[in-house]
């Protein structure tokens, strides 16, 4: 993809053949227009993903590599906040309350109560999401006002690592072959974001064409 020239193409390549599909052409055509509310739901994103590993340390306390790993990870994910924040404020967007995509939620209904496949499907949830986030940096890469074309290609290499830190993480910890699961939980990721949604979001579907484009995010 033109202008993708940070990260290792054969690291991104395995992200995107990771994914069951791309995401449809039309999201990243409405992006543009939808610039406060694709900032504010990705800072968003970015807290509750550090909030996400964060509570992995806490419930799984004896499993000390994954206590290691997911520390950096929550890190690095409250640095991409700060980051998200600062393009907010770079582009006079108010970071206020919008309501949440259905992407993730949708997501960890593939999750089981039972452990140790919870802490697995959370696991395998977790490299999904960061997949799928790393192929919408990409596009968006092409499409927005150049400062936030920069600031997503030098975000790739990070996404594409916690990708293959979840999955490393689940093949780890994993008692079972979890390939059933995994794919369970890709086919919910194709359809959420490749099904109209009604709010425009980081992790939406493309916004219904009966929906007024460039409005405001709703808020709670």
């Amino acid at each position: 993809m033109a202008g993708f020239e940070r990260g290792s193409d054969s690291e991104i390549s395995g992200v995107l053949e990771f994914l069951p599909c791309r995401t449809p052409a039309l999201w990243f055509e409405q992006a543009p227009a939808h610039l406060p509310e694709l900032l504010i739901d990705h800072a968003n994103c970015e807290k509750k993903a550090a909030g996400t590993a964060l509570s992995l340390l806490y419930r799984y306390v004896d499993r000390s590599h994954l206590l290691q790993t997911l520390s950096r990870l929550a890190r690095e994910e409250l640095r991409h906040f700060e980051q998200v924040h600062g393009m907010l404020a770079a582009h006079d967007i108010d970071y206020r309350h919008i309501s949440a995509s259905r992407y993730v939620s949708g997501l960890r209904q593939c999750v089981r109560n039972n452990e140790p496949d919870r802490l697995v499907d959370t696991l395998l949830t977790g490299a999904v999401v960061e997949a799928r986030s790393c192929e919408r940096f990409l596009g968006l890469i092409d499409v927005l006002p150049r400062d936030l074309g920069d600031f997503y290609r030098r975000l790739l290499d990070s996404e594409a690592r916690h990708f293959r830190q979840y999955l490393s993480l689940a093949e780890r910890y994993a008692q079972a072959p979890f390939d059933d699961k995994l794919s369970e939980i890709l086919a919910r990721d194709a359809v959420l974001v490749t099904d109209e949604d009604v709010v425009f979001r980081f992790h939406s579907g493309p916004l219904a064409q009966n929906t007024r484009a460039g409005s405001a995010p709703r808020v709670l």
